[in-house]
C-alpha cells in the first residue's frame, strides 16, 4: 500500500508582501485561514528581499508568492487560490 508522500520534502512557500497593501493582507489572511504554513516577508523592511522578488518574479508588485521555483506574482485570492489548486497544494503539505 502507497504511504503517499511522507517520502517528499514539504512544500516550502514564502510571500513577499508590502506593509499596507491590502491585497498582500487580504493574501495572508486567506493562507492562515486555510492553515498553510508560509514565511511572509516584508519588501518594504528588507532591501534585500525586495531585489531578490524582482529577481524572481520581474516586476516590484506585491503579493508576490515563491512555492519550491514556482512564482505567482501580483496576485489577488482568486488567482491564489487557482495557484494551490493547480499545484494541488494542501495545507498539510507545507509543514
Amino acid at each position: 500500500m502507497n504511504e503517499g508522500n511522507k517520502s517528499e520534502k514539504p512544500t516550502t512557500l514564502r510571500v513577499f508582501v508590502k506593509s499596507g497593501c491590502p491585497w498582500c493582507t487580504d493574501a495572508v489572511k486567506y493562507l492562515r485561514k486555510e492553515h498553510y504554513e508560509f514565511d511572509e516577508v516584508d519588501v518594504l523592511e528588507d532591501s534585500a528581499a525586495f531585489d531578490e522578488m524582482i529577481a524572481l518574479s520581474g516586476q516590484s508588485l506585491a503579493p508576490t508568492l515563491e512555492m519550491n521555483g514556482q512564482i505567482l506574482p501580483d496576485f489577488g485570492v482568486p488567482e491564489l487560490i487557482a495557484f494551490l489548486d493547480r499545484h494541488r497544494l494542501t495545507p498539510e503539505m507545507t509543514q
